[in-house]
């Protein structure tokens, strides 16, 4: 079964998808980590229980890895023009355990088991071969934290608390099948809208906000 593990704000660069996020919520997310692994840094923000919020961009002073990026962060022309049409919460990673089987059959939408870091790997992340979202966003990236949970002592907890997560897509029906295909625990109430677009309702100390 898959359940939420974060919600992923997807950066031109972190400097905007922290202003992003300000002007949303009213709430300034503080640097989180930088991934060194894999070329890429991000700013996390507790949104109750065990999800949070992750602002995830290139990092422009970061190695290139040896493979794609997560995220779709390698085609920057594409994260731009997402950002410009207004699609900024760009998707979402479940957690599952093992990531192996689960993906078997599966890979040409969410791609092959990568343990990070590459030297003593702490979990595995499923990454398409092109880097791109699965199902351009529609389908869940994947985690496997073998057994283990996020700590959430390292990130901070500003008051936000996620209440409700929505998903628009052209072919709902579509997406509800996948979703009950994949089993998936709570997913994001499914919408028709003319394109993929993610909202999120958070309760922030200044009442409930949109994350878009």
């Amino acid at each position: 079964m898959l359940k939420l593990d974060h919600l992923t704000v997807i950066a031109p660069t972190l400097a905007e998808g922290v202003a992003h996020v300000r002007a949303c919520l009213d709430l300034d997310v503080p640097f989180g980590q930088r991934h060194l692994y894999m070329g890429t840094h991000n700013h996390l923000l507790q949104l109750g229980g065990m999800t949070y919020l992750e602002i995830v961009a290139l990092d422009p002073e970061g190695e290139t890895p040896g493979r794609r990026r997560w995220f779709g962060l390698d085609d920057q022309a594409k994260v731009r023009a997402d950002w410009e049409e207004g699609r900024r919460l760009r998707g979402w990673v479940a957690r599952v355990d093992g990531l192996g089987e689960f993906i078997a059959g599966r890979e040409s939408a969410f791609g092959e088991k990568v343990p990070l870091p590459p030297v003593d790997s702490a979990f595995d992340f499923a990454i398409p071969a092109d880097g791109s979202l699965p199902l351009d966003g529609a389908a869940p990236s994947l985690i496997d934290r073998r057994g283990k949970a996020r700590s959430m002592a390292t990130i901070a907890d500003l008051g936000a608390r996620l209440r409700s997560f929505t998903f628009e897509h052209r072919e709902p029906d579509a997406i509800a099948a996948l979703y009950e295909q994949l089993a998936i625990d709570r997913p994001p109430t499914i919408l028709h809208g003319p394109k993929l677009r993610y909202r999120a309702q958070i309760e922030t100390p200044s009442g409930v906000r949109e994350l878009a």
